[in-house]
């Protein structure tokens, strides 16, 4: 199964970062090159435990749907969301907060299969692994610079 890892420095309190990095505003914002808008579900604020929401989006030269649900949230430390509906054929992914003393660490494990046999399996290992890396590290960069700036309380209020 394909294992992605990601650590993000953010100098901002670590309520702060939890609650943008559950934003669905803020992650349709990050999103905006991919035409990433929520369609189904809990499509504005802060997602919580049990919530869901379906993401129409276009990856990869297709429009694509993916349903995840919070499955698991421990304020302001962790949340767990999972897909439900998509291409994938399982997607989990932890989101860990870690107060520091500058601020927060925010550290990603992103676990995903692809379900497509050796050929999907040689596909996550030349490129959708680095696909989806970029894909959260450039959430993370917008996560950063909006919890650094002076402008985070849009996205949580």
């Amino acid at each position: 199964m394909p294992y992605i890892h990601l650590t993000t420095f953010v100098a901002a309190p670590v309520e702060r970062v939890f609650d943008l990095s559950r934003s669905i505003d803020l992650h349709k914002w990050s999103m905006q090159r991919y035409a990433e808008v929520p369609v189904q579900g809990t499509t504005f604020g802060l997602m919580n435990e049990g919530e869901t929401v379906t993401w129409k989006a276009k990856h990869l030269f297709k429009e694509r749907f993916l349903k995840v649900k919070m499955t698991f949230l421990k304020k302001p430390y962790l949340f767990i969301d999972e897909q439900l509906e998509g291409d994938f054929k399982s997607m989990k992914h932890e989101h860990y907060f870690k107060e520091i003393q500058n601020g927060t660490l925010l550290i990603d494990q992103f676990r995903y299969e692809t379900g497509r046999g050796k050929m999907g399996a040689l596909f996550a290992q030349i490129y959708l692994t680095k696909y989806l890396e970029r894909l959260i590290e450039e959430r993370n960069r917008f996560i950063k610079e909006v919890a650094e700036g002076p402008q985070w309380k849009k996205y949580i209020s």
